[in-house]
C-alpha cells in the first residue's frame, strides 16, 4: 500500500527490513545500543560486527531517541537506531512518537532519500501494534507534511497481522485528512 504525502511517498510493505535497499533502514534499538534479539539480531548478523562497534563507540542513546551508525554488510548505508518505550513506562506514547520524529529528523540532517522503519517497540517491549501503527504513522504524516528531502518512507512489517494492523491505520489516518 501507497500513499503520497506533499512530494514522499509513504509505502507500507511486509518482508524483512534487512533486505532493503533504502538510503537507512531503522532499528527498534535499547538504550544500550547492544543489538540482541529481534529487529536487531538480524542487523546484527546481516551487517555484521561493524554496526555495533559503531554503536558501543557512540555508547547509548535515551528512550525516545535515535542515532546514525553505517549499515556495515546490508544493502541499506546507514542504521538509524531509535530506542522506544516499553509497555508499562511513563509517557510510552510520547516517547514512541518522538523516537519516530527523531529517526526522521536525521535521516533529513543526513541528507537521506529513503528511510525504512520496523513497528518499533512491539516485540519483547510488549507495546500494543494497533497504538504503535497509529503514532508511528500519524507521526511521520505529521512530518512529511513539513519540509522535508525525503522521497520515500517505508514501513516494513515482518509478519501478515502486522502489516494488516498499519494497513487499517493509516486507511483510517488518511480518510481522516
Amino acid at each position: 500500500m501507497k500513499v503520497k504525502i506533499n512530494k514522499t511517498i509513504l509505502e507500507l510493505m511486509q518482508g524483512d527490513i534487512t533486505d532493503l535497499d533504502t538510503d537507512a533502514i531503522v532499528n527498534a534499538a535499547n538504550t544500550a545500543l547492544q543489538l540482541g534479539g529481534g529487529v536487531a539480531g538480524a542487523i546484527r548478523r546481516k551487517g555484521g560486527p561493524k554496526i555495533q562497534e559503531e554503536c558501543n563507540k557512540i555508547g547509548g542513546t535515551h528512550v525516545g531517541g535515535a542515532v546514525i551508525t553505517t549499515g556495515g554488510n546490508l544493502k541499506a548505508k546507514y542504521v538509524i537506531h531509535a530506542v522506544g518505550p516499553r509497555l508499562g513506562e511513563e509517557h510510552e506514547d510520547e516517547k514512541l512518537k518522538d523516537a519516530t520524529l527523531n529517526s526522521l529528523k536525521l535521516a533529513d540532517k543526513n541528507n537521506l532519500k529513503s528511510i525504512a522503519f520496523p513497528a518499533i517497540s512491539t516485540g519483547i517491549f510488549g507495546f500494543p501494534k494497533d497504538r504503535c501503527a497509529t503514532i508511528m504513522l500519524s507521526t511521520t504524516i505529521a512530518y512529511l507534511e513539513g519540509p522535508t528531502k525525503l522521497e520515500k518512507v517505508v514501513y516494513c512489517l515482518y509478519d501478515q497481522d502486522t502489516f494488516e494492523i498499519f494497513k487499517r491505520a493509516l486507511q483510517s489516518l488518511m480518510h481522516e485528512r
